[in-house]
């Protein structure tokens, strides 16, 4: 006995894509830089410091005078020296025109003429002190500084994107079908 039968026989549909890829392109160009700095503006006054130093009687306590100061005291102890020698002189004149009134002028003249005054024994700090007057005046300083504003004319470039979008193609490559056979 045959028994008829179904024969059933598909095929696949099949589809094909076809894919193009996306492009992209970003470039960022360099900023324009443009800074400048100006120079700060400075201004500076001074005043100068005085220094006056004073050795004048420091140096005429170590004997180191001036010419005109030496020739002073020269000038005014010759003086004083002369003015001496002639009243002892006057003072020897007159004890000698009284030699009837007695006494020995002439021996007691001749020793105090041979015996030298002594001198005293002591200590000098030379030069002395505060001899050396030393007068200082500070000087200043003044210094203004003005800055100055930076100059800033950078520009930023945009950047340069370029973009091609992908595609995607869809073909059918095989179709799909059915066929349905009896067999007896």
């Amino acid at each position: 006995m045959n028994i008829p039968k179904l024969q059933v026989q598909t095929t696949k549909a099949q589809i094909g894509l076809h894919t193009q890829k996306p492009v992209q392109q970003i470039e960022q160009p360099r900023v324009n830089l443009d800074i400048q700095q100006p120079k700060a503006i400075q201004t500076m006054e001074t005043t100068k410091p005085q220094l006056t130093i004073d050795t004048e009687q420091a140096r005429a306590d170590l004997d180191l005078k001036s010419s005109a100061k030496r020739v002073s005291e020269v000038a005014q102890n010759a003086a004083q020296t002369a003015l001496e020698g002639v009243g002892r002189r006057a003072e020897e004149g007159n004890q000698l025109m009284r030699i009837e009134n007695g006494g020995n002028p002439i021996a007691s003249q001749a020793k105090q003429r041979g015996r030298q005054p002594y001198s005293s024994l002591s200590i000098k700090f030379i030069p002395s002190h505060g001899s050396v007057k030393v007068n200082f005046q500070p000087g200043s300083v003044d210094i203004k500084v003005e800055p100055q504003q930076v100059i800033n004319n950078t520009t930023a470039n945009k950047p340069i994107h370029n973009y091609t979008p992908g595609k995607v193609t869809v073909e059918m490559q095989q179709h799909a079908s059915i066929q349905i056979d009896w067999l007896v």
